[in-house]
């Protein structure tokens, strides 16, 4: 019996400082975020905490752009993408680190923007790449 590899991961929070946009050598970009999930996990004596984990995320090209755009700290965000492993030599030995390559990024709370003012109206750069349609609401 053969089995498929499955690489996927879907996490939803908030941005725990703003996006850095940033250009490759290719002439493509690539935004870099930190995000932030609540978990529950049992205490030693079976009380339930709240403790937060935080995932690295790269989001490449124009929905990258968009996300460095309209997204700043604390904005809700769900990201929909895969995992990544990766690992390189530092002076005090070899580090290694899993981050999340987006596939797509669903803006959960209203495109604010860095350097916006305003509600504004609907953006027509954000259809597709993250504006709030409605099928997640908490």
């Amino acid at each position: 019996m053969a089995y498929d590899m499955v690489n996927r991961v879907v996490v939803v929070g908030r941005l725990t400082r703003d996006p850095e946009l940033r250009a490759l050598s290719s002439g493509s970009s690539v935004c870099s975020l930190r995000l932030a999930c609540n978990g529950s996990r049992r205490t030693p004596d079976g009380a339930y905490e709240e403790r937060p984990n935080y995932f690295d995320v790269s989001v490449f090209g124009p929905q990258g752009e968009n996300v460095d755009r309209h997204m700043e700290r604390g904005s809700l965000v769900a990201v929909d993408g895969r995992l990544e492993w990766r690992e390189w030599d530092t002076e005090h030995g070899r580090r290694q680190a899993v981050s999340i390559v987006a596939d797509r990024v669903q803006f959960l709370d209203r495109p604010g923007g860095r350097g916006e003012e305003g509600e504004g109206g609907e953006d027509p750069e954000l259809a597709g790449v993250g504006a709030d349609d409605g099928a997640v609401a908490f």
